[in-house]
């Protein structure tokens, strides 16, 4: 008995040395070039993105387009949708010329780039209030441009990374992201306040050109043995559009995962797309709107991206899912509370720190699970479908998001989005049931870390 409780201590020390170790070896992962790179590629990814979202809705409230239509505008996000349809030329083709020069997924990544530079200045060339379809077309058009850019990345992360690795990269991308965002959301807000939109969307050309810079001392990405060019047309076809399609179905399950995909963050988006014309209305101006929102919430969500794909790391992924879907859901209660208060800085700024870590905590999960559903042979086909569904709350099942917040109370608005999280958690149940020991095997190879 005394050998016994002499043990205990020394038992106690050993499991927290050992778990100290996981932890961390798991965080040591972040500082590798190949993570580095992939948050640099993630600001690529995100910087584009709030141009068609969140930017885009706080410009058109600020020059008085009534909310319905805002609402509307969501649908200019379409192309993130619907990029598995085209993302099979992107996956299988190489470019001439430039492929053999910078591989293929560089090469596609620069030239999109350079594109997406361009379709950025020319829409803050747009003027919303006389032209709003010229800036809806502009609109479109940077999302069709970030929408292949993401392709690519979302490649090449899959692609360059090794298994270990994965969690970690969803985290890294996940805060390289929210860096992007940074710019594109508080730096657009807070220039607006003192110069005219087409120079804010000018600076955001330039640091679009910055990215491409990047892309061409990034490290080339495997190269598939048999390219697009040696194959007859039918062969690619099958190859390219069937072949990726078809091995997805083979997944058990493979309906259920993709409803869940669709849904895990509806209720996030539905409330996302109104957030800054709810923030314009409790009287926030853009500077305010940046410090708070976009800079420290940049930073909340960066930490909880982080903390998520570490979690990822040590517990799994449905886990750390379970967990940051039903986080992610409960803090979009804060939003009430600054609906009560009003213009209540304090009160903005707790709201958006908790809704944030939470949203980059569940995202950085996401983004690892949508990873290990992908078959490397058809890494950017699959992701794309994946990636697309994910996209579908913020675009087409967003567009309600503006006549009910006409219709419902601030406060009403932000609890039904509360609700809305319930579907894709039921669902997320369901894939564990379907799948039980995928966390198992993540523990098993944890504990081997020595």
């Amino acid at each position: 008995m005394q050998s016994q409780i002499a043990e205990g201590p020394n038992k106690m020390k050993s499991l927290t040395t050992k778990n100290l170790r996981i932890w961390a070896h798991a965080s040591a992962i972040y500082v590798r070039p190949r993570l580095l790179l992939i948050l640099a590629q993630g600001f690529a990814s995100g910087m584009p993105l709030l141009l068609t979202l969140s930017t885009l809705s706080y410009w058109l409230a600020k020059v008085h387009v009534d909310r319905t239509t805002i609402g509307i505008f969501a649908l200019t996000g379409t192309p993130y949708t619907f990029k598995f349809l085209w993302s099979p030329i992107i996956d299988q083709l190489s470019l001439p010329v430039l492929g053999k020069w910078f591989g293929r997924r560089r090469s596609w990544l620069f030239v999109i780039q350079l594109a997406l530079a361009g379709a950025i200045y020319l829409m803050g060339l747009t003027d919303p209030s006389n032209a709003p379809m010229e800036t809806a077309l502009a609109a479109i058009l940077v999302a069709f441009l970030s929408a292949s850019q993401d392709i690519v990345i979302d490649a090449y992360r899959i692609e360059i990374l090794k298994e270990e690795e994965q969690g970690p990269g969803a985290g890294a991308t996940q805060v390289g992201y929210r860096i992007g965002l940074l710019l594109s959301g508080a730096g657009a807000l807070a220039l607006s306040d003192h110069f005219a939109w087409p120079a804010v969307f000018a600076t955001l050309a330039v640091a679009m050109l910055v990215c491409a810079a990047i892309t061409l001392i990034a490290p080339r990405a495997p190269e598939p043995a048999i390219t697009a060019q040696r194959r007859s047309y039918q062969e690619w076809l099958e190859e390219a559009v069937i072949d990726p399609f078809a091995d997805f179905m083979k997944r058990r399950g493979w309906l259920v995962i993709l409803a869940f995909v669709a849904f895990y963050k509806f209720g996030d988006a539905i409330g996302g797309w109104m957030a800054n014309p709810f923030y314009e209305a409790m009287g926030f101006s853009g500077t305010e709107i940046a410090a708070v929102s976009k800079i420290w919430g940049v930073i909340a969500t960066s930490l909880g991206a982080v903390i998520g794909g570490t979690f990822v790391a040590r517990y799994g992924i449905f886990r750390t899912l379970m967990l940051g879907g039903i986080f992610q859901a409960m803090t979009n209660f804060g939003y009430c509370v600054v609906a009560w208060r009003g213009h209540d800085l304090w009160a903005l700024t707790g709201a958006i720190s908790i809704d944030n870590f939470a949203g980059g905590f569940a995202g950085a999960a996401m983004v690892a699970y949508l990873s290990g559903l992908t078959n490397v042979a058809f890494t950017a086909t699959q992701y794309a479908l994946l990636s697309s569904l994910s996209a579908l709350g913020r675009t087409v099942m967003s567009t309600p998001s503006g006549w009910l917040s006409d219709h419902l109370t601030w406060v009403s608005f932000f609890s039904l989005t509360a609700f809305l999280a319930v579907p894709g958690l039921l669902l997320l149940l369901w894939l564990f049931r379907l799948y039980p020991q995928r966390d198992k095997a993540n523990e098993r190879a944890i504990a081997e870390v020595p």
